[in-house]
C-alpha cells in the first residue's frame, strides 16, 4: 500500500511539473530575460543619443515579476521615437511576445505616457504621440502578455484525470492481488476437509485453484487444477495424450495452446516436494500419477 502511495504522489508530481514546463518553455519561446534586457539598453541607448545625451550611464533594467521589466532614464527622451525604436529592438533580439508601454514620473511613479503594441500591429494610431515630456526623470516600463494562444500548453486536467485513472487501476490490481493472496495462504486447518482432495502427502482444493504439498501452498490455474484432478481422479493408471486432451480442454471448445507438456512439467515442479507421488510419462502414449499410500478421494 505504501508502495502505491509513493507511486501516486510521484505521478501527480509529474503532471504538475510537467504542466509548469510546458508553461514555461511557452514563454521562453515569446522571450527570455537576457534578450529583453539588452534590447531595453539599445531603445534606451537609441533614446539618449537623440536627445543629445551620449555620455550618461544607462542603468541595469530590472524585473519586478516574470513579465514586467523596468529601465530608468535620468533624462526626458522624445516619446514619439519609442514604439519604433523599441520594436526594432525586440526583433533584432528575437522578442515575440506582445507587450504594454508605459512611461512612469521616477518620483510619484505615476503613469505618463503609454501605448500598447497591439496598436501598432493593428495600424492604429499610438495614444500620446506629440506630446512632450517634462525635463526630468522618467522610468520606461514594459509588461509583456501571457503566452499567445498558440502556443502550445500542456493539457493538464486531462492528464491528472488519467494520473488518477492510472492510481485507480494499481489500487483495483494491489486490492484483487492482495485477495488472491489471502486465498492462497488460507490456513489448511479452515478448509473444509470435504473440499480437499488429498493423494499422498498432498491435497487439491479444487474450489480454491490451490495444491497443497506438504502444508505448503500452491496457486493454479484452472487448466492445471482440472489436469491435476483428472490424473489423481485415475492414480496408477495410463491416460492417453488424446483423452488429456479431450477431457482437460476439448470437452469445452478449447483447442491448448501449449503443450501438455508444459503443464505436466509445471505440476511436477510444484510436486516435487513430495516424495509420494510421481508423474511418469509414457513414452508416446501419455502419462501415469503413481502415488504411493493414497490416503482417500
Amino acid at each position: 500500500m505504501r508502495l502505491l502511495i509513493i507511486s501516486g504522489i510521484v505521478l501527480i508530481t509529474g503532471l504538475l511539473f510537467t504542466q509548469f514546463v510546458g508553461l514555461s518553455a511557452a514563454t521562453d519561446n515569446l522571450y527570455s530575460t537576457q534578450k529583453v534586457n539588452l534590447a531595453l539598453r539599445r531603445t534606451a541607448h537609441h533614446l539618449l543619443r537623440a536627445a543629445g545625451d551620449s555620455t550618461s550611464r544607462i542603468p541595469a533594467v530590472q524585473q519586478l515579476d516574470p513579465h514586467t521589466f523596468r529601465l530608468q532614464l535620468a533624462t526626458n527622451f522624445d516619446y514619439d521615437r519609442l514604439p519604433g525604436l523599441l520594436r526594432e529592438s525586440f526583433r533584432l533580439h528575437n522578442v515575440m511576445a506582445t507587450y504594454d508601454v508605459a512611461v512612469l514620473d521616477c518620483a510619484r511613479g505615476e503613469v505618463q505616457l503609454g501605448y500598447s503594441v497591439k496598436d501598432l500591429l493593428r495600424n492604429e494610431s499610438i495614444p500620446c504621440v506629440n506630446r512632450s515630456l517634462a525635463a526630468g526623470c522618467y522610468t520606461l516600463q514594459i509588461t509583456f502578455n501571457s503566452p499567445a494562444p498558440s502556443a502550445k500548453r500542456v493539457p493538464f486536467l486531462p492528464l491528472l484525470g488519467i494520473g488518477g485513472l492510472l492510481v485507480g487501476l494499481l489500487f483495483a490490481v494491489r486490492h484483487r492481488k492482495e485477495h488472491t493472496n489471502s486465498t492462497v495462504e488460507q490456513p489448511i486447518a479452515s478448509i473444509p476437509a470435504s473440499s480437499l482432495i488429498r493423494f499422498g502427502r498432498s491435497s487439491l482444493d479444487l474450489p480454491n485453484l490451490t495444491l497443497i504439498t506438504n502444508t505448503t501452498p500452491h496457486s493454479l490455474t484452472y487448466r492445471e487444477a482440472k489436469l491435476l484432478r483428472l490424473l489423481v481422479s485415475h492414480p496408477n493408471q495410463i491416460l492417453e495424450r488424446d483423452q488429456i486432451l479431450k477431457l482437460v480442454w476439448e470437452d469445452e471448445g478449447i483447442t491448448v495452446g501449449r503443450s501438455v507438456d508444459v503443464f505436466v512439467s509445471r505440476l511436477r515442479k510444484l510436486l516435487q516436494d513430495d516424495p509420494t507421488i510421481k508423474i511418469a510419462a509414457v513414452h508416446g502414449v501419455g502419462y501415469r500419477l503413481e502415488i504411493q499410500n493414497i490416503v482417500s478421494q
